[in-house]
């Protein structure tokens, strides 16, 4: 069995987005440092591999666990911190023993920092600070719809490389076949159309 283990240490209201192999018979745990109050979001998909499902589970510093799914092709799950301490979320592949897998997460911790700090503001937003905060999430989005379409783009290719191996398979096996049985048709053939000698036997009187 293969352990990884990696500590993510993003900044405040930081995401870490990582894309990995992950092997049969694998397991890839990953740590994650998380203040008391703080609100995170654990997203996954599987990208390719299999039958495209994998094994979640997070846990708690205590190894209390939050959250758990076997065989998921993907999900999301948002929870709040209750303590201060390490987090750890892991990905296990330990049920499949020749497929590996590419496996996908964002993990989002707290809130993106504002724009402009309401502290020591005696004004509210101006018209084009307003307009900068509106181009800003409508960029959040975008970005977050390019991730989702790249990431059905990447699926969809494996999946199209995967059938047309098969459809290259069979059809070589279909030309074997039809090889075989125009070989033996041609011998059958042979067979009604040669000449049979025949054997008379005289009897004399």
């Amino acid at each position: 069995k293969l352990l990884v283990l990696l500590l993510l240490v993003p900044g405040p209201g930081g995401t870490s987005e990582i894309t990995f192999e992950l092997p049969d018979n694998a397991k890839q745990c990953f740590y994650e440092d998380i203040a008391q109050g703080t609100k995170c979001t654990l997203e996954f998909q599987v990208i390719t591999g299999g039958h495209y499902d994998v094994d979640c589970r997070l846990e708690d510093p205590d190894g209390k666990v939050l959250y758990k799914e076997m065989k998921k092709q993907y999900d999301s799950f948002t929870f709040t911190a209750s303590k201060n301490g390490t987090y750890k979320f892991c990905f296990s592949n330990e049920f499949s023993t020749f497929t590996h897998k590419t496996v996908y997460f964002d993990f989002q911790v707290g809130e993106d920092p504002p724009l402009f700090p309401s502290e020591n503001r005696v004004s509210a937003l101006t018209q084009m600070e307003s307009a900068c905060v509106s181009i800003h999430e409508a960029l959040k989005s975008v970005i977050d719809y390019q991730t989702h379409f790249r990431l059905r783009e990447a699926q969809g290719r494996s999946r199209a490389e995967d059938l047309n191996t098969r459809v290259a398979y069979w059809s070589v096996g279909e030309a074997l076949i039809l090889l075989v049985v125009s070989i033996g048709q041609v011998f059958l053939l042979k067979s009604f159309f040669s000449d049979k000698r025949t054997t008379t036997t005289r009897v004399g009187s």
